[in-house]
């Protein structure tokens, strides 16, 4: 199967091939023979009913500074397409959101992954709230005194934007620390939206499990450990890979939330799991795939792209919206 796959991302020139999830899938669906398309999403439009970008065919290898050759750019009708990924990183603004109603258009006679319709109703900090049983205790609001009331009920709390993304303003206040209103204050002159408060888990200085699922079903782990000094796991902010295994409750986490993935066409997904608990559902541009692999000595990119033809090779096409 040779399929026209556009990848619709951030600048290639600048990723770290290290480390790029999207770089890996390119890298594996240009071994499987597909031809590979680049555009960045703001070349992304609406015109006659038709979705069009302006975008180069790409050709990868795992050479850095020279990981990418792009070719001459056109107007491509992404109707024309087989595959289009949708991998840019967020924030999930108002931005990101335009572009899932416009990919809207082409899905899923040209499968779009994530489905844009489910990615658009799954932002990772809301998603996970469907599912009883799974967070730590959770307040979402932009109410002060529930808030406060939060805090005084559990003591020990994180406070996070609800559309950040990368561990952007988290912060860690102790039961003594006197800087929450100082915070919330921020918070409010910063964002429009409600603000994220939940219980700290101070299992999170044993790591932040990223588990990779695929249509459904969980492939991989990575422990993300947070270092001295630091409430956050995130890799770019120093958080540190170590090799992962599922336990019985990772398992049991993506077993209640995995049916419900593959349903709504989310076919790559990364959700983060803290000890017992399951923090955040990540559809919009996860990441892991790179340090699986060399963890494991898998392929995970091989394995998206396998359910990805095997969707195709399924699933009814409908006509263009």
């Amino acid at each position: 199967m040779s399929l026209a796959v556009a990848i619709q991302m951030d600048p290639i020139e600048t990723i770290d091939i290290n480390a790029d999830s999207t770089f890996a899938l390119a890298l594996e669906a240009q071994r499987r023979g597909h031809a590979l398309f680049h555009y960045l999403p703001q070349h992304l439009a609406l015109r006659n009913g038709r979705v069009h970008a302006w975008a180069q065919p790409l050709s990868v290898r795992r050479e850095k500074g020279r990981h990418a050759q792009l070719g001459e750019g056109s107007f491509l009708d992404l109707a024309t397409m087989d595959v289009v990924l949708m991998r840019q990183d967020p924030p999930f603004d108002m931005a990101y959101i335009t572009a899932t109603h416009l990919l809207e258009h082409i899905h899923p006679q040209t499968l779009v992954v994530n489905d844009p319709v489910h990615v658009r109703n799954a932002p990772e900090k809301l998603m996970v709230t469907h599912f009883a049983g799974l967070m730590p205790p959770t307040l979402i609001t932009a109410d002060r005194r529930q808030i406060i009331d939060f805090r005084a009920e559990h003591g020990d709390i994180v406070i996070k934007p609800l559309f950040g993304n990368g561990g952007a303003a988290v912060f860690h206040i102790r039961p003594d620390d006197d800087n929450l209103n100082a915070l919330l204050e921020m918070f409010t002159q910063l964002y429009r939206e409600p603000i994220v408060v939940q219980r700290y888990l101070p299992e999170v200085r044993q790591g932040d499990k990223r588990i990779i699922l695929v249509d459904g079903k969980p492939v991989g782990a990575v422990n993300r450990v947070p270092p001295p000094g630091e409430a956050r796991s995130n890799l770019h902010v120093g958080g540190q890979p170590h090799k992962a295994a599922l336990s019985d409750r990772d398992r049991e986490i993506c077993a209640a939330i995995g049916p419900t993935l593959s349903e709504r066409g989310l076919i790559f997904v990364g959700i983060d799991v803290i000890g017992d608990y399951l923090t955040e559902i990540n559809v919009t541009s996860p990441t892991g795939i790179q340090e699986i692999d060399r963890f494991d000595d898998v392929s995970v990119e091989a394995t998206v792209w396998d359910a990805i033809e095997a969707r195709l090779a399924t699933a009814p096409r409908e006509g263009v919206a």
